[in-house]
């Protein structure tokens, strides 16, 4: 959320949408994991149809008041989830997935979906931190190095291209700013006692701590109105461990 996520995280995801707008065409998109939806409503253009859909039934209600204007049917918000889409198979001509496909624990089950309502001639857009340029998050349950996303894709689908989502001297700077006080705050817990409590526990210490830490922390450190955007993003063929993100694209799906 824009004044308490840092800048650059923000910046993430708008870079990823942005390099998807760039590849799309016309007919259906679904955006699965759509949030509040402003990302989503950027899909939106004559000759496209655009449902996003997020887990949580509030979110996705919220999203639908923002953007999605009465009588209004080029522009959908729905619940569903990701592993088990209500969605007819072969249906969708664009499906976009942007940071989610980390937070499942069985990653496989949610490809599988996205294969199994891509059109024959669609694509479906994978965007995903970069396992060695994460930080330390207990929603990210299973990250990827590219050779590991283009495997998992390649099982659903006959075409992938997997491609790094790299960032300017600054935004490189910025994460590495946060990494060294994420990991500062760390040493706190030697015993890494976090990861042996009970998993909701760690995900209850983490949404509350974390505002906290951020507001005693400053902007400074936590990159919270650092003025860093989308700009300082781009598409790449060559992935290196500190290459924030991978942005994947998968073609004629198997299923």
């Amino acid at each position: 959320m824009k004044g308490q996520t840092p800048d650059s995280l923000l910046a993430f995801s708008s870079a990823g949408y942005r390099e998807i707008r760039q590849r799309l065409g016309a007919g259906t998109v679904l955006d699965v994991g759509c949030g509040l939806g402003a990302d989503t409503a950027s899909l939106a253009a004559p000759g496209r149809t655009v449902l996003g859909i997020d887990y949580d039934p509030a979110t996705a209600i919220e999203a639908g008041r923002a953007y999605a204007a009465d009588g209004d049917r080029q522009l959908r918000f729905a619940s569903m989830d990701g592993i088990a889409l209500g969605i007819r198979d072969r249906t969708i001509d664009s499906v976009v997935s942007s940071h989610v496909i980390e937070h499942f624990f069985v990653p496989e089950q949610h490809v599988a979906e996205l294969a199994r309502v891509c059109t024959p001639d669609g694509r479906t857009f994978v965007v995903t931190p970069n396992r060695p340029a994460d930080f330390e998050n207990p929603f990210h349950v299973y990250l990827f190095e590219a050779p590991e996303l283009a495997s998992l894709l390649r099982l659903f689908f006959e075409d992938v291209e997997v491609l790094g989502l790299d960032g300017s001297e600054e935004l490189r700077a910025d994460f590495a700013r946060r990494r060294a006080s994420g990991e500062r705050l760390l040493k706190l817990d030697p015993l890494r006692i976090r990861q042996r409590m009970p998993r909701r526990w760690y995900v209850w210490s983490y949404e509350h701590v974390l505002p906290v830490v951020y507001r005693t922390l400053g902007s400074k450190t936590t990159g919270v109105g650092s003025g860093i955007d989308d700009s300082h993003f781009f598409v790449t063929d060559t992935i290196t461990p500190t290459t924030p993100g991978l942005f994947a694209i998968a073609a004629r799906p198997r299923i």
